[in-house]
């Protein structure tokens, strides 16, 4: 295994690109951050790379680990996506996303990064 000094080398060692934000701004909204701590939400899907694996997230004092970050399409999204992002179903996901971002049309072809994280066990 190689050793690696740094996130952006571990970056580039994994072929990701530079994160557009950080880890603390990942999952932000109440209701959101509610879900999450009920363990209905295990991934959050966003414009841009916010953490990478192995990362802690860090949600009212609970640690969260960043398991995997992978890209998709909203079109490849299923029921069970909605379901990890604390939805019943991808309409209910859909109406969310588009009451967050009113003038925001829904792509299916707009590719979005995946987040899925799950609790720190202490």
């Amino acid at each position: 295994m190689i050793e690696v000094d740094s996130e952006e080398e571990r970056c580039t060692m994994n072929n990701l690109p530079e994160k557009t934000c950080s880890v603390e701004r990942l999952v932000t909204i109440p209701a959101d951050v509610e879900r999450v701590l009920k363990g209905e939400k295990t991934a959050t899907r966003r414009n841009g790379v916010y953490a990478y694996p192995d990362e802690i997230m860090v949600l009212d004092g609970k640690e969260f680990k960043i398991d995997k970050l992978y890209k998709q399409t909203l079109g490849e999204m299923t029921d069970e996506h909605a379901k990890q992002e604390g939805f019943a179903n991808m309409e209910d996901y859909k109406q969310s996303i588009l009451d967050l971002h009113p003038k925001m049309p829904w792509l299916p072809t707009m590719s979005v990064w995946v987040h899925e994280f799950s609790p720190v066990e202490k």
